[in-house]
């Protein structure tokens, strides 16, 4: 009797420490037992996804449309049947965004699956944000090549037309003359000097200052994973990863802009007959960080796998895009002593490899 009631007590022990986490914890969970019962939740997650004291007990098929996430059920069945985590992005409904942890439950002794844990974590705002901050960045990079690239040629124009006139000022009677020259060269250096110092000075304090750091590859493929988890999401895209390398110096909102045109384009061009696949591979070859991102979509014709990295250049005029994304991405490695090859068939896929400088 004795034994039976230390036992009872330490069972209510484990029950209360068990209702204690519940009731406190700030992040949305639920209990499903191997039944697909809903057993417990968390405050959270019944404000989140409006349930109340009376669902308990009842069969998650009679509430699943309160998660607003169609295949949950099926998720859940999945992980009771495997016995393994299952992690996946999910969008609600609702268009909110949630990371979703479900844990297999462990019955220590039978070693079998009595149900699941479930957790929640809205990652919307940091989609948003991942997004806004990589459309600020490609627009920052295309003002700043196109001052520091297009702008050259009417001051060159200029230049040249001035010393055309130096050249013709002696057949010229104006006393003026000379003065306007003198002015004209003048007001050209101040303009150079402005271009220098916007280029140089003034962008190099802004927000996305270029500092090279250690950087994990695996971080920068998962930031990039979510800004694009939209995108992913619809199309059905299918991500595998092989990364030997993963540690690299490099300034971190060119290499993620980096990655992001090229799994953007993966995205975009795959095609309509196969279910879109990535392949991201990372390794060492010659004193550089190789990663490679295969594709299996529609390819791009050998007559314009030359021109690919120039600026405007469109692959297809039939989908999206300003055709500035892969000349962007190529002039960064080009300038941190970097390079970027496309190898493609059409018809079958794509593979793009960007070289990154390793240090001695």
């Amino acid at each position: 009797m004795t034994d039976n009631n230390a036992a009872l007590k330490a069972l209510n022990k484990l029950n209360e420490e068990l209702e204690n986490y519940f009731r406190n914890t700030i992040i949305p969970q639920l209990f499903v037992d191997e039944h697909l019962v809903l057993r417990k939740f968390t405050p959270p997650a019944m404000k989140q996804f409006n349930l109340r004291d009376e669902h308990i007990g009842k069969p998650l098929a009679d509430v699943h449309e309160n998660f607003r996430f169609p295949t949950i059920i099926e998720n859940i069945q999945q992980v009771i049947d495997s016995g393994e985590i299952l992690e996946k992005e999910i969008q609600t409904t609702d268009m909110r965004w949630y990371q979703m942890n479900i844990l297999p439950y462990l019955v220590r002794k039978t070693k079998k699956t009595n149900g699941v844990i479930i957790t929640f974590m809205d990652i919307t705002p940091r989609i948003k944000d991942l997004k806004e901050q990589e459309k600020l960045i490609a627009d920052h990079e295309l003002l700043l090549d196109t001052i520091a690239h297009d702008i050259k040629n009417p001051l060159t124009s200029l230049g040249i037309a001035i010393e055309m006139l130096n050249k013709q000022q002696s057949e010229n009677r104006t006393e003026r003359f000379p003065v306007l020259l003198k002015n004209l060269d003048s007001s050209l250096t101040k303009l150079k000097a402005i271009i220098i110092d916007l280029v140089q000075s003034r962008w190099q304090h802004r927000r996305y200052q270029a500092v090279e750091e250690m950087l994990d590859l695996e971080n920068i493929l998962e930031d990039v994973r979510l800004t694009l988890a939209p995108q992913i999401f619809e199309s059905g895209t299918s991500i595998k990863y092989e990364l030997d390398t993963t540690q690299v110096t490099f300034v971190r909102r060119k290499l993620r802009s980096i990655l992001y045109n090229l799994l953007n384009n993966a995205i975009k061009y795959s095609s309509l007959e196969r279910v879109p696949e990535i392949h991201i591979k990372s390794y060492t070859e010659d004193g550089y960080m190789v990663i490679s991102v295969t594709d299996n979509g529609i390819g791009i014709d050998p007559k314009n796998q030359d021109t690919v990295f120039e600026k405007y250049n469109r692959i297809s005029d039939s989908i999206e895009g300003n055709g500035v994304g892969l000349y962007l991405v190529k002039q960064n490695l080009i300038s941190s002593g970097g390079r970027i090859t496309v190898e493609s068939e059409l018809g079958k896929g794509t593979v793009f490899r960007v070289f990154l400088r390793l240090d001695e």
